[in-house]
C-alpha cells in the first residue's frame, strides 16, 4: 500500500543551502493555501504570511538572527504570524500555528523545493515587526526559508518508538 504522506514526513529534511534559482509565487502561493488547511481551534485561522523575495529586506532580517547565512541565501522567506486579534486560547493558536508551519514544510518537499523552520529570530520579533511594516498585532511565529536545494545529502534518526511512550492503557493485543 502506497503511503505518500508517511513517506513525505519521513523522508522532508530541513534544507538550509540552496541555488540561486528564483521560487516561483505560484509555488509560495500553493505553500501558503497548504497551510491555511491546517486545523485551528473554533477554525479561527489565526495564522497571516508576510512573502519576502527582496534581497534588501532579507539582508535585513539577516541581520537579526544568528542564522544570516541562510536568510540571505534563500531566494524566499515566509513569516508567519499569529493575527492577535483571532486568536481565542495562546496555547491552541500556537499549536495550531505549528500545524500549519508543518503542512507548509511538506508541501515544499512535495514541490521539490528545500525549506527549513527558524525560530531564534523570535528573539527579535519586535525589529522584525518594524522591517516588515507590521504593528504589534501581528506575533511572529516563524520566518521559513525557501528555495532549489543545492543538495539533498541531509540524514536524520529518530529515538526507538518505545522511548516516547510513556504508558500505555488498554489496547489490543497482536
Amino acid at each position: 500500500m502506497e503511503q505518500p504522506v508517511q513517506n513525505a514526513i519521513r523522508n522532508r529534511r530541513s534544507i538550509r543551502e540552496f541555488t540561486d534559482q528564483p521560487v516561483q509565487s505560484d509555488l509560495l502561493e500553493q505553500i501558503i493555501s497548504a497551510g491555511i488547511w491546517a486545523p485551528s481551534g473554533l477554525n479561527n485561522q489565526p495564522w497571516r504570511f508576510v512573502i519576502i523575495c527582496d534581497e534588501e529586506i532579507r539582508a535585513q532580517l539577516a541581520a537579526l538572527t544568528h542564522y544570516a547565512h541562510i536568510v540571505k541565501a534563500a531566494p524566499a522567506l515566509i513569516a508567519v504570524y499569529l493575527d492577535q486579534e483571532k486568536m481565542y486560547d495562546r496555547v491552541k493558536d500556537h499549536q495550531a500555528v505549528g500545524a500549519c508551519i508543518q503542512n507548509m514544510l511538506l508541501t515544499a518537499h512535495e514541490l521539490e523545493l528545500g525549506a527549513v523552520w527558524l525560530g531564534q529570530i523570535l528573539a527579535n520579533k519586535e525589529q522584525v515587526n518594524a522591517v516588515l511594516g507590521l504593528s504589534g498585532r501581528y506575533e511572529l511565529a516563524a520566518l521559513l526559508a525557501f528555495g532549489y536545494p543545492r543538495h539533498r545529502s541531509q540524514q536524520s534518526q529518530r529515538q526507538p518508538l518505545e522511548t516516547f511512550i510513556l504508558h500505555e492503557f488498554g489496547g489490543t493485543a497482536p
